[in-house]
């Protein structure tokens, strides 16, 4: 009959990644063309909220654009906050507790997909993609044997005559002569 033990350690218990794309809008005075739009600065953090896992983040949105029929430009910068809530299933035998990590990673950086100007208004969509990583205690059972493996007897393939024979074919002024 085998014996088992149970192992406890800490693993990925849940696992999950979201695609989002967003729409936002600037109201300026009479932007004329959008001349490049980019994001910087993503910062986020994961914590656990009941039963689910939420991501608060922010990141800023650079956008150079021209004004006055093209004869002058100007950036603008506007920060952007964001609460996302992720509904991770959690594999069996394993729960949320406090001690439980999660790790969240960007798979795609947010980028400006889309900007377009209309009556006065800057609207832009910015797509991200997040993953996150459940990390906490989970317990397994694995089966163990009692008896040990017997060792394997190594042998030699040269017996002690063979190797007194090779030492005596050995010339110790080799390089001596060659040169």
């Amino acid at each position: 009959m085998a014996a088992y033990k149970e192992i406890v350690t800490k693993a990925v218990i849940g696992k999950g990644k979201k695609y989002f794309k967003n729409s936002y809008s600037l109201d300026l005075s009479n932007p004329s063309n959008i001349l490049g739009c980019w994001v910087i600065n993503h910062k986020f953090k994961g914590y656990k909220s009941g039963d689910k896992i939420g991501v608060d983040g922010s990141f800023d949105v650079n956008i150079w654009y021209s004004y006055e029929n093209d004869s002058k430009t100007d950036v603008i910068n506007k920060r952007i906050e964001y609460n996302d809530v992720f509904n991770i299933k959690i594999r069996e035998n394993a729960e949320l507790t406090s001690d439980t990590d999660i790790i969240v990673r960007t798979l795609k950086q947010p980028t400006v997909t889309k900007a377009e100007t209309k009556n006065n208004i800057i609207n832009f969509d910015i797509e991200k993609e997040l993953g996150v990583e459940i990390v906490g205690e989970t317990k397994f059972k694995i089966s163990i044997e009692e008896d040990e493996e017997p060792w394997d007897e190594i042998i030699d393939e040269l017996d002690d005559t063979e190797i007194l024979k090779i030492d005596e074919e050995i010339n110790d002024k080799y390089l001596e002569e060659s040169a």
